[in-house]
């Protein structure tokens, strides 16, 4: 007897065989049992998923003289006849029948009555293949067939098939398989057979089959013939995928920003005869591992990897920064696109290697943000330590001379110099103690300043020394207004407190001075009700003591006020014209 694949072996029988697609049998089933069969059915769905396998079995359930939970029974004439091969079921190959000829030959055909059977069967396989003028030959037949006959229309793309056809078709999607179903099915058949295997060999070839009932059993076929015994090692060698250890310890050196030790390891292995594509599609699968193993609770589970390659794994992911993990995977997609239109693969490649273990010729947020994460993680850790550290006073005073001379500089052990740990205070103030002048004016006058003072011999400031900020009840009675009393509050607020909620609300306050109350006034009932919260009123009055204010309020701006503010304003903008209040 000829060999027959492993994949033509195994096919279903019955609906029960089936592995997944409940709710595609389920369907048919129904209208076996209620005796609702269609006209006409479309089966969608990716490769090796069962669209032509249900197909027969529905062909001969349709026709089964006593079926059996929706099955055929396999007993009775007519499923012997039908399994024996009959006129009653007839296949159609559509990428090699495309033309107008053949489905006007079906067309003909279709009007004979069945043989054996109650109906005829007509399985048109890969239909999105047929030519418009195939299909328009079609159509009408479609639309009104026979009532002996039904047809099975299967492809794996439905969007190339007219809408027309479409409209006529009860349409059913096969779904891909998931792994767990997968592995159970190939270790019933390998019980079946008689072979041993191991349980990661298994999960392997389940993953490579990509959920792909075929794919997976025709990658099994070939494991076995390469070793009596399922292996791991065996299985990963037929599939053509590099060492594990040497994919670990590659994606190990690029998750480090490693790039010698990249580019090294990764000519070791394309040295040896591995593809580069191949390569690449190793590298995104381990930084996949990498990136589950960094994530889920129940990864080993998942990964389903030897004990040994899953603790190599944990030991990454650990080292590992996530958000690096995830910049390498999205550089190595678009790679794998690109492999296949460059002409120099191994460079492209290459390329996207070093830009990955490199973030710092990257200019892209996900290269700062990597940068970032490293620099955090030695602070952490406290192994980062700048190797040369300039201080304020090592830095000489620049002469017009003299712009260009070598700065001397110094670490901070033999300085004694400490790096600030405060929040740095900025020399642009948030509200400004005088009306602000153009920027243009401003810069002139600081250019101007600083040309005099080193023509003086000054030395050049390091810093601007902040302006004293103390303002008191006394201050506003000597002629300091309370809009620069709250300008000070302001600039001291965002330094001190961390609460962007709180300066956010203060911001559009008016500030009045009320005897020897600073009093804010708001036009929002919510801003008020948040600002007289404790914890609000609590960090207010710390700030405002530093200024030296010890008593303020904040209250609700009244309708008058409000108009008698735009009154004003309006008063200051036309004061040459007369105003009349009514």
């Amino acid at each position: 007897m000829a060999h027959l694949s492993l994949y033509r072996k195994f096919r279903p029988n019955t609906f029960d065989d089936l592995v997944r697609q409940e709710h595609v049998s389920t369907v048919l089933k129904n209208q076996i049992g209620t005796g609702t069969v269609g006209h006409a059915y479309l089966f969608c769905g990716p490769r090796g998923t069962g669209k032509t396998s249900v197909a027969r079995i529905f062909a001969r359930a349709v026709n089964c003289e006593s079926p059996k939970n929706g099955s055929p029974c396999g007993v009775c004439p007519t499923c012997k006849a039908l399994a024996e091969g009959s006129l009653d079921v007839t296949e159609i190959d559509a990428a090699s029948n495309n033309g107008v000829a053949e489905m006007r030959d079906l067309r003909e055909k279709v009007q004979y009555p069945p043989v054996t059977g109650k109906y005829k069967v007509y399985i048109v396989d890969e239909v999105h293949m047929l030519t418009d003028s195939a299909f328009n030959a079609l159509l009408k037949t479609l639309e009104e067939p026979p009532a002996h006959a039904i047809f099975i229309l299967a492809t794996t793309e439905p969007h190339k098939i007219p809408a027309t056809i479409l409209s006529r078709c009860m349409r059913l999607d096969f779904k891909l398989l998931p792994e767990e179903d997968l592995e159970n099915h190939l270790k019933r058949i390998l019980k079946e057979i008689g072979r041993e295997y191991e349980e990661e060999a298994v999960s392997a070839i389940a993953r490579a089959g990509a959920g792909s009932d075929r794919d997976m059993l025709s990658i099994a076929e070939m494991c076995l013939a390469y070793q009596e015994k399922l292996t791991y090692e065996g299985v990963t060698s037929v599939l053509g995928a590099a060492d594990f250890n040497e994919t670990a310890s590659l994606c190990e050196a690029l998750l480090a920003f490693d790039m010698s030790a990249t580019i090294e390891r990764t000519e070791t292995i394309l040295s040896a005869g591995k593809s580069v594509g191949v390569l690449c599609k190793d590298i995104l699968a381990t930084l996949n591992r990498i990136a589950v193993a960094k994530t889920c609770r129940t990864a080993e589970k998942l990964l389903s990897l030897p004990k040994a390659q899953f603790t190599r794994i944990s030991e990454i992911a650990q080292k590992a920064d996530g958000r690096a993990v995830l910049r390498a995977t999205e550089i190595l997609a678009r790679t794998e696109t690109d492999l296949r239109l460059v002409s120099s693969p191994r460079i492209c490649l290459e390329t996207a290697l070093m830009k990955i273990a490199v973030p710092a010729a990257d200019e892209s947020v996900d290269a700062l943000v990597a940068r970032l994460n490293a620099l955090e993680k030695r602070l952490a850790e406290g192994n980062f330590a700048p190797a040369q550290a300039a201080a304020p006073s090592a830095i000489p005073a620049q002469t017009p001379d003299a712009v260009t001379a070598p700065v001397s500089t110094a670490t901070a052990e033999e300085t004694d110099y400490e790096f600030p740990t405060e929040e740095p205070v900025f020399e642009e103030a948030f509200f400004p103690d005088e009306p602000v002048r153009p920027a243009r004016e401003r810069a002139a006058e600081k250019t101007e300043k600083t040309k005099t003072e080193r023509a003086e011999g000054a030395p050049a400031p390091y810093a601007e020394s902040p302006k004293p900020l103390p303002a008191t009840p006394a201050e506003a009675a000597n002629g300091v207004s309370a809009e620069i009393v709250y300008g000070k509050f302001m600039r001291l607020l965002r330094r001190m407190s961390k609460n962007g909620v709180l300066f956010t609300m203060c911001t559009d306050l008016d500030a009045k001075y009320e005897e020897n109350t600073l009093v804010l006034y708001t036009e929002s009932e919510t801003v008020l009700r948040s600002l007289s919260k404790e914890e609000h009123v609590a960090i207010m009055k710390e700030v405002f003591s530093q200024l030296g204010v010890t008593s303020f309020c904040v209250k609700l701006k009244s309708a008058q006020q409000k108009s008698g503010g735009a009154l004003e304003q309006f008063r200051k903008d036309f004061g040459d014209y007369p105003i009349e209040i009514k």
